[in-house]
């Protein structure tokens, strides 16, 4: 999963490179901006993937196929409402975030330009997450490789041809999204129906069981929450930084596609811990969790300094690849070390977010990020003034750390609660 979930960030840097080549800071900032309000109108649907992939985990967990059935048509439903919603809305959405991030004008030209072609990919990016969440959950994670692999490489492919090639500019490299989108709906539905039992299908009346529905849509909830907090630290962090300049934005946009690399590269073994933890939920069996929970964070932490290693080595390399502007290579040098060290202070965060998913701890998760939240924003506001971009940064640093060691504080009240009668759990917790 780990390989699945790094084709993402290749498909920003490669969006970015394209945009990059046209030697444009304007443009750069510009796909800075509109990703960033893509994601405000996408990623908050992540709880989609994350919500199915526990809820389906903890169906397998007690051997339940037919409520693993149920819980993907009813992310599928509630992923084609949403979907549309967006496309309808996608005027007021690129509006208010104009409003939000506030750049220039030549820059937000370029966001519209952006955010409305690729919006059109919201109903297939959405069911997308549906899929890729009941593959996580059954544990068949090289099929979720193979699927994003479809998804982000045909993406890749079409934003080089649409973008550089046929030399669309910025409407190309969001046309080859909606098209990548698509392409990777109609595989992943194929997959997923062939590997259905077939006498094992729900009924209707199991699909759309309101207890189940209250289930998914208050663990969605929660998620979404979580999401939205997350994706509102990104923004304030985006304007503050505009506020410097587009040359300053350009460089933290360049900036923030290490972070995403890092976080994707992380995302593999939180993946990982969402399996292990939702299975080891659902079948009350805490030596498991014990388990999955230690060597998850192990593994996560170990990566994190790997990852920031290689970014403070190679980061100006990945710079100088990204663009062709002498301005902006030598401003994202100055900011490097920050952009390096997001990966270890974000590591523990990103394995516990694939505990409490696991576990469908989402309330929990979500009082978390808020508090988070409010403490980044009185750093960003306290830091800034005095150290300039290099406070917004360490901001930034410090707001994912707090996020997970506020959830691995959280950790032994919810497991005790889980896990009322620890009789059977002494023996996992040596192996």
């Amino acid at each position: 999963m780990t390989l699945a979930f790094l084709t993402t960030p290749l498909l920003g840097l490669t969006d970015t490179a394209v945009v990059g080549r046209i030697g444009d800071a304007a443009a750069l900032g510009g796909l800075a901006v509109g990703s960033l309000i893509f994601d405000f109108a996408f990623a908050t649907c992540n709880f989609l993937r994350s919500g199915t992939t526990g809820l389906t985990a903890q169906a397998v967990g007690v051997e339940d196929d037919r409520e693993v059935q149920a819980v993907f048509w009813r992310a599928a439903i509630l992923a084609a409402a949403i979907g549309l919603a967006l496309v309808v809305t996608e005027p007021a959405l690129t509006a208010l975030g104009l409003l939000a991030i506030a750049p220039g004008p030549e820059v937000a030209e370029t966001v519209r330009t952006y955010v409305f072609v690729r919006m059109f990919s919201a109903p297939f990016a959405l069911f997308n997450y549906a899929v890729l969440g009941h593959v996580l959950g059954r544990g068949h994670s090289t099929l979720g490789l193979a699927l994003q692999l479809v998804v982000n490489g045909t993406n890749i492919a079409l934003s080089i041809l649409f973008g550089l090639v046929l030399d669309w500019g910025v409407g190309g490299v969001a046309l080859g999204t909606v098209c990548g989108e698509a392409v990777g709906a109609l595989v992943g539905l194929l997959a997923v129906l062939g590997g259905f039992a077939q006498g094992e299908r729900p009924s209707w009346q199991q699909i759309v069981d309101r207890t189940g529905f209250v289930r998914m849509v208050a663990v969605n909830r929660d998620i979404m929450i979580r999401s939205l907090c997350l994706l509102s630290a990104f923004a304030l962090f985006t304007r503050i930084g505009a506020s410097f300049g587009a040359g300053v934005l350009a460089a933290n946009g360049l900036l923030m596609n290490l972070f995403m690399i890092g976080s994707f590269f992380l995302d593999g073994m939180a993946t990982a811990a969402e399996q292990l933890i939702g299975r080891a939920v659902g079948a009350r069996w805490r030596p498991a969790f014990d388990r999955a929970t230690r060597l998850t964070i192990a593994w996560g932490l170990g990566l994190g300094v790997l990852m920031a290693v290689v970014f403070a080595a190679g980061g100006r390399a990945v710079i100088a690849f990204l663009t062709t502007d002498q301005g902006v290579r030598g401003t994202a040098g100055d900011y490097l070390f920050w952009a390096a060290a997001t990966p270890l202070s974000g590591a523990l965060a990103f394995i516990m977010d694939g505990v409490f998913i696991g576990a469908t701890w989402s309330g929990t998760m979500r009082d978390m990020m808020i508090i988070s939240l409010a403490l980044f924003v009185a750093a960003a506001y306290a830091l800034t003034p005095l150290l300039g971009n290099h406070g917004l940064w360490l901001a930034m640093v410090l707001f994912l750390g707090v996020r997970g060691l506020s959830l691995l504080a959280a950790l032994p009240a919810r497991r005790r609660r889980s896990f009322p009668d620890p009789a059977d759990a002494g023996a996992g917790l040596h192996q």
